[in-house]
């Protein structure tokens, strides 16, 4: 008798790649916006569907086994193949050229209006579509395929996730990250940057989900870690920090360009010297998929520029 199998969902798709890429059901799970224990059984349910083992599981985490690690690129090419064919067929039906950009919460709110308007007419593009989020929603929604542009602050010690034989990018801009807290009464720092004979400074840290989060902590680590500061908040929101850095909760290494208005009235101050600054870029990333009017011709663009 035939053996019969239940279609295959393709939540299964996305919740094996997650744990492909975690190696922890919990976090795995977590990620997917779902309980563990539903997790476990889609899982299961995809290894059922295929008919062996995908993964390995023990007390360190779940090890993709020998199979797991055949079918990961296989899925990840059905994964690009279904949205981008979602994305070409959405295309077909749409009579004006459009495009779709994600970026980060602080280049959303101070590098892309003025970017994009001195690149771009509205009247002659028709649809944009913005999409803003952490660094790490903004990986997926572009490894996944729905969007053409990324556009996010980079650092060569603090790699993306895409690529290079994949994704394309081009530097369109530059920022420095810098420490700043609210001033006291004479307008020095409430929270300086310590030294190890000095108080404890109060760090406001990007959670992990940020791409300025890596970069400071791969910058921290390149110059021998953050002595003198006790993280008390965490958020992925650069905006967020730099409200609780004007309320004097501590100190935090925020965009110059979100800050550069609060720092030229006194509202914030350097908490440290310049030698703590972080050159950063602003680079557009594109994946090599990608093609429409709109895109090749901003991408044109932009190359022309160089």
């Amino acid at each position: 008798m035939r053996e019969r199998h239940r279609p295959m969902d393709l939540d299964w798709l996305k919740d094996f790649l997650v744990l492909a890429e975690r190696r922890n059901f919990s976090r795995a799970a977590h990620a997917r916006n779902v309980t563990q224990p539903a997790f476990s059984r889609r899982i299961r349910a995809l290894e059922d569907w295929i008919g062996t083992p995908l993964f390995v599981r023990g007390a360190q985490g779940a090890t993709l086994t020998p199979s797991g690690v055949h079918f990961r690129p296989i899925a990840e090419e059905m994964m690009r193949v279904l949205h981008r064919g979602r994305r070409e067929t959405k295309a077909m039906g749409e009579r004006e050229a459009s495009l779709s950009i994600a970026a980060t919460h602080a280049l959303s709110f101070t590098f892309f209006p003025h970017w994009i308007r001195k690149h771009l007419h509205f009247q002659e593009l028709g649809t944009l579509n913005l999409i803003s989020d952490s660094m790490e929603g903004c990986e997926e929604i572009m490894l996944g395929g729905e969007v053409d542009f990324l556009l996010c602050h980079y650092h060569a010690d603090a790699p993306t996730r895409f690529e290079a034989d994949q994704f394309q990018s081009i530097s369109v801009g530059s920022d420095t990250l810098v420490a700043v807290c609210a001033p006291d009464a004479e307008g020095h720092g409430l929270w300086p940057l310590a030294t190890t004979s000095e108080r404890t400074s109060r760090l406001l840290a990007y959670s992990q989900a940020s791409g300025l989060g890596r970069i400071l902590s791969a910058q921290q680590g390149k110059r021998g870690g953050a002595d003198g500061l006790e993280t008390v908040f965490t958020s992925h929101h650069a905006a967020t920090l730099m409200t609780m850095a004007l309320e004097g909760h501590g100190v935090a290494w925020l965009p110059q360009t979100l800050v550069e208005d609060e720092l030229a009235h006194g509202r914030l101050v350097r908490a440290g010297p310049e030698a703590a600054d972080i050159p950063v870029e602003i680079r557009l990333f594109r994946s090599c998929d990608t093609r429409n009017s709109a895109a090749d011709g901003l991408w044109a663009l932009l190359n022309n520029e160089r």
